[in-house]
């Protein structure tokens, strides 16, 4: 189903984010992350010789972590092909300071802290929101019926990785109803 209908309007930025994940032939699992901004005009630019054109990426970055089974980064890096400034490349190798931190739950706040602020870059950080929920999807993926370790007991079926994650998650849910009726919670209405 499409958005409602919009009033008379005009394209100003694009942003493109894709993020895949890999099974290595070690076992580790690579998740690339890539965030591509775009405008459609050409707008004045010092640092990319006077001027970018329309359609060329203003901001055009890359990142690739390497994960566990457990979601412990073993290696992290990344590239700034196309930045606004000649600067903005020098904090790349903040990256590395990711290996060794597990994503879960704090996952946003360590992030913070690491590479918060002035200490990294907001558009590789704000790509990692994407690449950490990608990683769980390619595990879940790994290790659901279809996947590497479909003779394995499927993440899928642990409800505790879900429940009360999300909407249709949420202990009260009909989703929950059926596929995990052991924590399924009838929401009762407290009477006066």
């Amino acid at each position: 189903m499409p958005l409602s209908p919009s009033i008379e309007r005009k394209l100003v930025h694009t942003r493109k984010v894709t993020c895949e994940g890999y099974l290595r032939d070690d076992g580790l699992v690579d998740i690339e992350g890539h965030l591509v901004d775009t405008k459609p005009f050409d707008f004045p630019n010092k640092d990319r010789g006077g001027f970018i054109k329309a359609g060329e990426a203003l901001h055009g970055m890359s990142i690739r972590i390497t994960i566990d089974r457990d979601m412990l980064i073993k290696d992290a890096s990344a590239v700034m092909d196309y930045t606004p400034y000649d600067y903005c490349k020098s904090i790349s190798d903040i990256f590395k300071q990711l290996i060794g931190v597990q994503i879960g739950p704090g996952w946003r706040g360590k992030l913070r802290d690491i590479m918060g602020g002035t200490k990294g870059c907001t558009h590789l950080t704000e790509l990692l929101g994407p690449v950490a929920t990608t990683a769980f999807q390619t595990l879940v993926s790994l290790d659901g019926p279809d996947g590497e370790n479909s003779d394995n007991q499927s993440q899928v079926n642990q409800p505790s990785k879900f429940i009360n994650s999300c909407h249709s998650y949420a202990n009260t849910s009909p989703v929950v109803k059926e596929f995990w009726p052991e924590v399924f919670q009838n929401a009762t209405k407290k009477s006066d």
